[in-house]
């Protein structure tokens, strides 16, 4: 089997990757021949000439517009009637158990300076609860408010999927049914040198690393996901990822908009703060909507105004999404899904050919990935929405500054202030700034929404809310 394998690898200019072999104990043999074995060859060679050895061109279609959008608030009676129709069926369609969330989840605290999956750092600003916590208590609640069964599929990577599966073990699943609970790997890609050589990790293993959240459709079907989904009755799958706490999973009016405009695939939109924040942006070419990445997107057009003085390029994606279960099943029905591959240079620690372990100090290596984002021009129909930043998009990928630990919990307790000052009566101390002069958490597991909130304002209405103090409600 080696002497195939070391022709296979000899034929695509790869034969270093056998180098240490005899080194190896079988055990290690085993692991790298597997490794190896679970590469298409003839298509990572592929790749590497169109996406290593030369950077692809971006090519931005000429006929690109910016992609209408439902807006946050209706702007007209016909709007006005739809949307109230919209949140009628999405709530009929959450309680006949239609809906089911699925995470992206198979990134580390790296950069937040926690050693650990992502999901497992502790995001709120009063009872530290993980974001994994944070979602399953909205889950739960979203459960128990419409009667309903709403399985989380939590799509993990090699490098997390047991300390994923510990945390949720550990804390008895959040309260949530083990058997609502589903966890699987997403797949790897090399990562390669500039010299379009594949690299090695240790003697015996590759320098593999996720393969994009776009190859999280093709999980699905590969890890049985979508054979689960068809035993519930599900139609469509909430997706977001797990650094984003505020995403609304199970929001009707996304999700009646979404069945009742027979959208493919829908996507919330975020009003960009400027025309080169880091967003994706909506656009539409040959009647097919489509996101291009902010650092492809021409200046001219990032800074493009409409008359009224508004960016043209107004619709920033947060990466919220209401995918239907039959366009996954269509897009992997043959058992791979043809998504266009993206090119990062980043820093990849590696063993050189004289077994010695490297820590480069800047960018030596090319990952590919593929974005979930791309399907939406393979959809029938799609719709996006207007979400509000200030209540949906609240990202968790650095430890301080923008989109970070620390503008998370703020905008957890603004949220949260907003929500118990407008619909519980409560008053909230202020700085001189307008911020909440004080730290407030809103339990998910019983205040799920504004309805929640207000429902059940009399446990907050005699609550006396101090300046510097904190508080938790549930």
């Amino acid at each position: 089997m080696i002497n195939e394998i070391s022709e296979k690898l000899a034929g695509f200019g790869q034969e270093h990757l056998l180098k240490f072999w005899e080194e190896l104990s079988s055990k290690e043999q085993g692991i790298l021949v597997s490794q190896l074995n679970d590469i298409d060859w003839k298509d990572l060679d592929k790749l590497i000439k169109e996406y290593i050895l030369k950077k692809p061109d971006i090519k931005i279609p000429s006929d690109l517009s910016p992609a209408p959008f439902y807006p946050l608030i209706p702007k007209n009676k016909e709007h006005q009637e739809l949307y109230e129709q919209a949140v009628i069926r999405g709530k009929e369609l959450i309680a006949e158990s239609k809906i089911a969330a699925f995470t992206v989840a198979g990134g580390q605290g790296t950069r937040l300076g926690f050693n650990g999956p992502k999901g497992t750092y502790p995001i709120t600003p009063v009872k530290g609860k993980t974001l994994f916590q944070y979602f399953a208590e909205k889950i739960a609640r979203a459960s128990e408010k419409y009667s309903a069964s709403i399985p989380w599929y939590i799509m993990t990577s090699d490098m997390n999927h047991a300390d994923t599966e510990k945390a949720f073990e550990s804390n008895k699943y959040f309260g949530l049914d083990k058997k609502n609970v589903m966890f699987f790997k997403q797949g790897t890609m090399p990562a390669i040198g500039r010299d379009g050589k594949v690299l090695l990790d240790t003697k015996y293993s590759l320098a593999l690393s996720p393969n994009g959240h776009g190859g999280s459709l093709l999980a699905l079907r590969k890890s049985g996901a979508l054979d689960d989904m068809n035993k519930r009755g599900i139609e469509h799958i909430s997706y977001f990822q797990v650094d984003n706490p505020l995403v609304p999973i199970t929001d009707p009016l996304f999700i009646g908009l979404h069945e009742l405009m027979k959208s493919e695939m829908s996507a919330i939109m975020i009003p960009k703060t400027g025309p080169f924040e880091k967003l994706g942006n909506f656009c539409i070419s040959e009647g097919k909507t489509m996101i291009i990445e902010y650092s492809d997107l021409p200046n001219a057009l990032a800074e493009k105004k409409n008359s009224d003085g508004t960016l043209a390029f107004i619709a920033g994606s947060p990466a919220i999404h209401i995918i239907s279960k039959t366009f996954v099943e269509r897009l992997t029905a043959n058992g791979f899904i043809s998504l266009p591959w993206h090119r990062a240079d980043k820093k990849v620690a590696y063993t050189n050919d004289s077994g010695v372990r490297v820590e480069p100090d800047k960018e030596n290596a090319v990952k590919l990935e593929t974005f979930i984002f791309d399907a939406l021009p393979l959809a029938n129909n799609t719709l996006i929405l207007e979400g509000d930043r200030c209540k949906q998009f609240a990202p968790t990928k650095n430890k301080t500054g923008i989109d970070s630990v620390e503008s998370c919990r703020q905008m957890l307790i603004d949220r949260d202030a907003e929500w118990i000052e407008k619909y519980a009566g409560v008053h909230i101390p202020k700085s001189l700034q307008g911020k909440p002069d004080c730290i407030l958490e809103l339990s998910p597991a019983v205040y799920l929404d504004e309805e929640d909130v207000a429902m059940r304002k009399t446990n907050m209405i005699l609550q006396k809310i101090t300046r510097g103090s904190s508080e938790y409600f549930e």
